[in-house]
């Protein structure tokens, strides 16, 4: 498997304030056993807004699509450390 090039990942920001998360749906994992430590997850258009359960006044971070999908698939392929070194 080929590891992805540091200078291909897209920016990561923080939400603007123009994007309405109101009425997003956030999800935590089920792993986390229902505990409040976690990250929560919410699906938008072009992005997936990501932010701290413990604290949600910090306000969410924003992935693009792809630059989520390449986190999850990573995670889901073992230790990173592992990977790269």
């Amino acid at each position: 498997m080929s590891t992805p090039s540091m200078a291909a990942l897209p920016d990561v920001t923080a939400a603007p304030h123009d994007v309405d998360l109101t009425h997003v749906r956030w999800r935590k994992s089920s792993y986390s056993g229902g505990a409040n430590d976690c990250v929560e997850v919410a699906e938008l258009s072009e992005h997936t807004a990501v932010r701290d359960s413990k604290d949600i006044s910090r306000g969410p971070l924003l992935f693009p699509k792809a630059a989520m999908r390449a986190l999850v698939t990573g995670i889901a392929c073992g230790p990173i450390d592992e990977r790269w070194d």
